[in-house]
């Protein structure tokens, strides 16, 4: 019950922020998100596509494939519920889940995903994501050091 709770309360809190967001003039973005010192600014950007709004005029396309992905994970973890340890994956499922549920309600609802904040560092000024992408992110890092130490356990 945990790891459900961990999805929900995820992507919760990334669809709180985002209609916070939607309900917002944009006439008063970008901004300076409060206490960043300026390294973070807060944006309105609807993308109907996937990353960089590749495909935006595929909508079914855009809506399937993360739906089956998304399906695809939530099958994972429920297969690694029914086992006792594996905290760390099942952690780091529930974590991919939660962004990637709220993503998929924004492309399944809205028909675009709102992205609000960008990084000021570099290439990464260019790009503007939300919470749910960093979740997804760190869910599958988490993942990926799972497997790299699993990797030198074995040798």
């Amino acid at each position: 019950m945990v790891f459900i709770s961990i999805i929900v309360l995820l992507a919760s809190l990334d669809l709180l922020i985002k209609s916070a967001i939607e309900d917002q003039d944009e006439a008063g973005f970008p901004k300076e998100l409060e206490g960043s010192g300026g390294k973070i600014l807060l944006q309105k950007n609807h993308n109907a596509g996937f990353s960089f709004g590749c495909f935006k005029d595929h909508r079914s396309l855009v809506q399937m494939i993360p739906l089956a992905v998304a399906s695809f994970i939530g099958g994972m973890l429920a297969c690694l519920l029914q086992k006792k340890g594996n905290v760390w994956e099942k952690l780091a499922l529930s974590v991919a889940l939660g962004g990637a549920v709220s993503n998929l309600y924004d492309r399944l609802v809205r028909h675009y995903v709102v992205d609000y904040f960008s990084i000021q560092y570099g290439r990464l000024k260019k790009v503007v994501f939300n919470l749910g992408d960093m979740f997804i992110f760190l869910g599958a890092g988490i993942m990926l050091i799972i497997e790299i130490i699993k990797a030198f356990k074995e040798q």
